[in-house]
């Protein structure tokens, strides 16, 4: 009798061991299987990606306005978007997802900053630090080697050395992508990389052609890594600056219109990627409302 019972024991100890096993088994493949159908959902669906796109950041209340907002104020957007579970990743990561199935987080954002002002260092970069929110910034790189030269740095007018972008970038919050070197000029005879008037064919691809290409070598010589992303001056663009960039080895292009992006396993959705453009009139929660709703 005890040894009957003493067996019977034992195989009620076993089974029970077998039923929560299967139980586990079971829950991780349905975990897998609803896993999976939310990836089916996504490719097929796509990924919401905003961009917003910065510029400057000044405490001069004076000099605020489309293109200038307060530390404050790009403060006030880092946590709301940490609040509302969003997370700033950078254009690698895009790409790496578009091209390789690599997944993002949810809710993923962009914040880009163009230009490359001193003062995107001096305020931006330790925010980004405090928040733990990766930056995109694409500095201007005749600019860069201006100030570097003469070892200024001032947050009013200045622009980012190279030791302030190599720091930023080996921190792991910031990615510098491609702005040109010299083409950053708005007037009657240029407007960005857009064609001039009367300009060959010829004549405006090689033109281009060297000034972007040696921002590009100038940022790999001294941050050791090469932009993927070509970021249009003043969204300026002729019929075809986009085959000239591509020619290049660029992955994506950035635009100004004011939009949000759809990310699919199809490499023509990186290019001419939209941005919105963050002013000091609204604040965070009415800006962002805005446009993520």
């Amino acid at each position: 009798m005890f040894c009957s019972f003493k067996f019977t024991k034992k195989l009620f100890i076993l089974m029970c061991a077998c039923f929560l096993i299967a139980l586990a088994a079971g829950g991780f493949g349905i975990h897998k299987a609803v896993t999976a159908v939310q990836a089916d959902h996504e490719l097929e669906q796509g990924i919401q990606l905003p961009i917003i796109m910065y510029h400057g950041i000044l405490k001069d209340t004076k000099r605020q306005g489309n293109y200038v907002i307060s530390p404050d104020l790009l403060e006030s957007d880092m946590k709301y978007l940490k609040e509302n579970g969003y997370t700033p990743v950078f254009m690698q990561d895009v790409i790496d997802y578009v091209k390789n199935g690599v997944p993002l987080p949810e809710k993923p954002i962009i914040l880009s900053f163009d230009d490359g002002y001193y003062n995107n260092y001096a305020y931006a970069f330790p925010l980004a630090k405090q928040y733990e929110m990766k930056l995109v910034i694409a500095p201007i790189i005749a600019k860069t080697e201006e100030y570097s030269q003469a070892n200024e740095e001032n947050a009013n007018y200045g622009h980012i050395t190279w030791d302030n972008m190599k720091e930023m970038v080996d921190s792991g919050y910031v990615e510098i992508q491609n702005h040109t070197y010299h083409l950053h000029t708005n007037n009657q005879q240029q407007v960005g990389i857009k064609k001039k008037k009367g300009e060959s064919e010829s004549d405006y691809q090689a033109r281009i052609t060297q000034d972007v290409q040696m921002a590009q070598s100038k940022i790999t010589e001294h941050i050791g890594r090469t932009p993927t992303t070509f970021v249009y001056p003043f969204g300026a663009f002729s019929k075809t600056s986009e085959t000239y960039i591509r020619s290049m080895g660029f992955q994506a292009t950035f635009g100004c219109e004011s939009r949000t992006n759809v990310l699919t396993q199809n490499p023509e959705c990186l290019y001419g990627l939209g941005r919105y453009l963050r002013t000091n009139e609204m604040d965070s929660a009415a800006f962002f409302e805005s446009i993520l709703t």
